[in-house]
């Protein structure tokens, strides 16, 4: 816990260690700790689960919940516009998108009371997914949700009859192009590269265990998975540029939710187009 509070950020945000900690222990029991409902999760599982999470978005997200101003301050000037803009396109409308993001903002603020306390809906953020795809996710929901409400409230003969679709799906804009831009970056990479993402992020197995598995010290493991998840982050921008987004479209795009995606990531790192990289005795 030390250690990710050191790489989170966390103190400097005004979050206390105890805090961060509790943040991490209710992600981990939310989601028990990404293991099957009846399994019971291990000293080592429970760390792998804690080091894949969003941690520095986990401090963010928890600090801005319990009103730390420095929180607040980095909040906005990271997302207010990225938000703005997911909620014009959401609304198709400047206007009715600024007053969906001004909504938003005024609940996770806090200005409702639970228990006789303020609370914030950005207590609930795991950090298994990136908070900008959380928040546009809470956007669209949001947008959906007031659409019902008012087109209940809405006399038949005032309104023109409403075609399927015209209720934006609660995911973002850019998660097509993401999925097909992952998939192809992930088919092209080697043998090595996908059986270590798969092995880590999906398999959930430790950096102790795959260092066992290719002989090498957990720290050259640790090395490995940092180069190969910069060089997907690399090739996805290029790719997504490529497919005629900006480059700020693109780095918007990459903070998708992982849940937004219709891709099958296993799927992908298992069978891809690159070389093999263990042979049959080894698997």
């Amino acid at each position: 816990m030390r250690e990710l509070y050191g790489l989170s950020g966390a103190e400097a945000l005004g979050l206390a260690l105890t805090a961060f900690a509790a943040a991490l222990g209710a992600a981990g029991r939310k989601n028990n700790f990404g293991l099957p409902a009846d399994a019971v999760a291990d000293p080592a599982q429970r760390q792998a689960f804690y080091r894949a999470l969003h941690v520095r978005e986990v401090a963010l997200a928890r600090a801005c919940a319990l009103g730390c101003e420095t929180a607040w301050t980095q909040f906005v000037a990271e997302f207010r516009g990225p938000l703005l803009r997911a909620a014009i396109a959401i609304t198709r409308s400047s206007s009715l998108g600024e007053e969906l993001a001004d909504s938003l903002y005024s609940d996770l603020f806090g200005m409702t009371e639970r228990d006789g306390r303020r609370w914030s809906p950005l207590e609930t953020y795991s950090g298994r997914g990136s908070l900008l795809g959380w928040l546009r996710a809470m956007l669209a929901q949001r947008h959906v949700n007031h659409y019902r409400r008012t087109h209940r409230e809405t006399p038949l003969d005032d309104v023109e009859p409403v075609t399927a679709g015209a209720v934006p799906e609660p995911q973002p804009a850019q998660a097509t192009e993401l999925a097909d831009a992952l998939s192809e970056v992930l088919r092209a990479l080697d043998g090595e590269a996908r059986f270590l993402l798969s092995a880590y992020y999906l398999d959930r197995r430790t950096l102790l265990e795959l260092g066992g598995v290719l002989r090498v010290h957990e720290a050259t493991i640790s090395r490995k998975l940092k180069r190969v998840t910069e060089e997907v982050r690399k090739k996805l921008l290029k790719t997504l540029e490529k497919r005629g987004m900006s480059r700020r479209a693109a780095e918007e795009a990459l903070g998708v939710d992982p849940g937004d995606l219709d891709v099958n990531l296993r799927k992908l790192l298992q069978t891809s187009e690159g070389p093999a990289f263990m042979g049959k005795e080894a698997s």
